[in-house]
C-alpha cells in the first residue's frame, strides 16, 4: 500500500493495494472500512484511502493518515495509524510510535 502513495495517486488505487494484500492474509471478509484520509481542519476530510470516494487525488503537501484494520468477530480487532506528509516524490512518515509487540 506504502508503495503507491504519491502525488497523483488515486485514492481508490491507493486503498486496493492494502486491501489486496489483507485479501491475500485471509483476512479480507474483516476489513470493512477506508483505509485513510486527510487531515486538516477536520480530523477526518478528503482526500480519502476508500473504495467509495470518486475523483480523490492524491496531492503533494496533502497530510494523510494509512489506518487499515482488520476486527474478529467475537475477538476484537486492531487499527494502526501511520500519518504521512505527501512530498513531491512520495511521503514523508510524521508517525514514531514503536510498533514493537507488547504481550500482557
Amino acid at each position: 500500500m506504502f508503495k503507491t502513495i504519491k502525488p497523483g495517486a488515486d485514492g481508490q488505487e491507493v486503498d486496493a493495494a492494502g486491501r489486496d494484500y489483507i485479501q491475500q492474509q485471509g483476512f479480507g471478509n474483516y476489513y470493512n472500512h477506508g483505509s485513510g484520509h486527510g487531515i486538516g481542519l477536520d480530523i477526518h476530510e478528503g482526500p480519502n484511502f476508500g473504495p467509495r470516494w470518486k475523483s480523490n487525488v492524491i496531492e503533494e503537501n496533502n497530510v494523510m493518515t494509512v489506518e487499515p484494520g482488520i476486527y474478529l468477530p467475537g475477538k476484537g480487532g486492531v487499527r494502526i495509524e501511520d500519518d504521512l506528509l505527501i512530498t513531491k516524490n512520495g511521503y514523508e512518515q510524521i508517525t514514531t510510535a514503536d510498533r514493537d509487540l507488547i504481550i500482557l
